[in-house]
């Protein structure tokens, strides 16, 4: 099932790829609640999108549910955990840990979902070689050999834009396959390699873009 599943996912459309961990996580709410099912329309309410979306998006994966019954809470919680590949710890790397970076060491993600930050980088010689958050900094100059060594795929990116694509350059040669990219530069990687670009400053503009112009 996990060959047909990968095969599936290479398939749909990025957007909907985006909404799965936003139905995976109320579904997670509905599990611990008790609730054994739902209908499309009840599970729009909950994350704010349509009924239409959420029907489409589930058929990309086949008959997740049953017309007049709507959804098994269980089974498609156990689908989806799956998909997400939530059953397995991902080790990421955080590149960069100033302010933002700070916060997401504190932050840090298995608490919700199935990833960690296992492993960070810095240049500044105060954090190097401490325990931070319970997460262990090393200095950039071990970047590629704690990756292989770590078996890290991953990074989440907050170093300064003027280092941005060297060390990202860095890293791909050490096998990561995905960046989070929390600079304003748009990287160069290869076609194997995703990047997903997380710029704070334009989601900020463009909520308040639409606040003035769209009351």
């Amino acid at each position: 099932m996990q060959e047909d599943s990968q095969v599936v996912a290479e398939n749909i459309p990025k957007a909907t790829a985006k909404r799965l961990p936003i139905y995976y996580r109320y579904l997670n709410i509905l599990h611990d609640a008790g609730t054994k099912r739902i209908s499309s329309t009840e599970l729009a309410d909950a994350v704010q999108v349509d009924s239409a979306t959420i029907r489409r998006d589930f058929s990309y994966f086949g008959a997740l549910g049953k017309r007049g019954y709507g959804y098994d809470v269980d089974n498609l919680l156990a689908f989806f955990t799956e998909i997400l590949n939530q059953g397995h710890l991902t080790n990421v790397a955080l590149v960069g840990v100033g302010n933002l970076g700070h916060a997401l060491l504190n932050f840090n993600f298995h608490k919700d979902s199935n990833v960690r930050i296992s492993a960070a980088f810095d240049v500044n010689d105060k954090i190097v070689n401490t325990i931070q958050a319970g997460v262990p900094i090393y200095p950039m100059t071990e970047l590629k050999q704690q990756l292989r060594d770590q078996q890290i795929q991953v990074v989440i990116l907050t170093v300064p834009t003027a280092v941005a694509q060297e060390v990202t350059d860095e890293a791909v040669e050490s096998g990561v396959k995905g960046v989070l990219n929390f600079t304003p530069l748009r990287l160069a990687v290869p076609e194997n390699v995703r990047v997903q670009n997380v710029d704070l400053t334009n989601e900020l503009q463009t909520l308040i873009y639409f606040i003035d112009n769209y009351e």
